[in-house]
């Protein structure tokens, strides 16, 4: 195997005080399996995790039960209150799931026919799929080579006198350069939405040397509870964060369908709740969240340390100005074999993934829907055939992480 796997070894054959002058040397092609019994790595172990926390989420979960106030119960309260304590925002209001987050805030602000909303080209379409729902144009614009987030000048280049809004998302569990995004909204007199749905519990530093939360730093941040998030449901949920009170009470009424006093409608609204059942799971899942995050701050750093000497690969890169929370640990492969290294990962039972192979612009449904420069995106065209996620989540263990790392460098060598 490799040394990682060496060094495990010996360091249990010490703990078993076989003596310090015992020391296995793991022949070439030998079969690891009859050294250790390790637990089939999973892309995301929901399972694992929940194992660790099944007692407090009994309790919340049979709670609920007891009380049956299924919709708008007390949990949803209680945990909207929490998370907004947890962030540092004024207001919470969950929602169904992240996609109605985003569409919830962009139907708050009122834009105007016609309006163009500006996004990045490479994140999950749910981004661009609200700007479209409601009307809009998505203007799709390229991003930064390194951290994957939206590049500040193509971002500026792009506004018109139609531009009423960014949509800035935190990819991967990084926050984007948000000192330079609010300079640019505020000379343009431009609306912020942050989509943070990959980085709940990123922090932010100003030049100033002020701290912030991601999701609220815009006018509106927007985040899902998708399970495999850092902060996951157990089925789908969602959140608004907002500072403006006016503005959190009216998108309250429009995620319950306009209504302020119950059956007088101040607004169109549309119908979308955080259920009770997830708000009792998300409390005792917000208590871990910090736990979490450095466990996957971890797994991370030993990817990095695994992978800093491969010539073929480029690590995450990490801003000054942001903490990462890993959502998702990418790779660039350089020499273009990326594909070939997703058949041999999964050749050695290592789950993989590719976030994302096509440009919100080449998808079908957004071809001629988009307002975009195709000669101006040529980072997204680039990474889309380079980037490659690893297992990240709150469960890998020292063996998988070496696993992983000598099987990955192992296909270079």
């Amino acid at each position: 195997m490799g040394v990682f796997y060496t060094n495990i070894i010996n360091k249990r054959i010490r703990n078993a005080n076989w003596g310090d002058d015992f020391k296995f040397h793991i022949p070439v092609n030998f079969p690891f399996a009859y050294l250790c019994t390790m637990q089939q790595i999973k892309m995301v172990d929901l399972g694992g995790q929940h194992a660790r926390i099944q007692a407090e989420l009994d309790e919340a979960i049979a709670n609920v039960m007891r009380t049956t106030a299924f919709i708008k119960g007390p949990d949803v309260t209680l945990f909207e209150k929490e998370l907004a304590a947890y962030l540092g925002a004024k207001h919470v209001i969950g929602c169904a799931n992240g996609t109605d987050a985003l569409q919830l805030a962009l139907m708050a602000l009122e834009l105007p026919a016609g309006s163009e909303v500006i996004t990045t080209d490479f994140t999950f379409v749910a981004t661009a799929e609200v700007v479209r729902l409601l009307g809009f144009t998505p203007v799709l614009v390229d991003v930064h080579p390194d951290t994957f987030n939206i590049d500040l000048k193509k971002l500026e280049a792009a506004i018109s006198p139609n531009t009423k809004a960014i949509i800035p998302v935190h990819l991967f569990g990084q926050c984007s350069d948000m000192e330079g995004i609010l300079d640019i909204a505020k000379r343009h007199d431009l609306y912020v939405i942050e989509d943070t749905a990959q980085a709940i519990g990123t922090q932010y530093t100003f030049a100033d040397g002020s701290k912030k939360t991601a999701g609220t730093m815009g006018h509106i941040g927007c985040t899902s509870f998708f399970p495999s998030k850092n902060l996951g449901a157990a089925g789908d949920g969602g959140a608004i964060f907002v500072n403006d009170d006016a503005l959190a009470a009216k998108i309250t009424s429009i995620a319950n369908h306009g209504m302020g006093e119950r059956y007088y409608y101040d607004y169109i609204g549309i119908n979308s709740r955080l259920d009770t059942l997830q708000a009792a799971i998300l409390q005792v899942k917000l208590r871990h969240l910090d736990e979490y995050n450095t466990a996957r701050q971890k797994a991370a750093a030993a990817y990095d340390l695994g992978f800093k000497d491969n010539a073929h690969l480029q690590i995450p890169a990490r801003t000054t100005n942001s903490t990462h929370t890993f959502h998702q640990y990418t790779l660039k492969v350089l020499n273009g074999d990326r594909d070939k290294l997703s058949e041999y990962l999964n050749s050695k039972n290592i789950p993989n993934k590719v976030y994302y192979p096509v440009p919100i612009h080449a998808s079908n449904p957004y071809v001629d829907l988009c307002r975009y420069d195709i000669s101006q995106l040529g980072v997204t065209m680039q990474i889309i055939d380079q980037v490659i996620s690893l297992p990240m989540h709150t469960e890998l263990s020292e063996e998988q992480l070496g696993y992983i790392v000598d099987t990955v460098n192992g296909f270079f060598r």
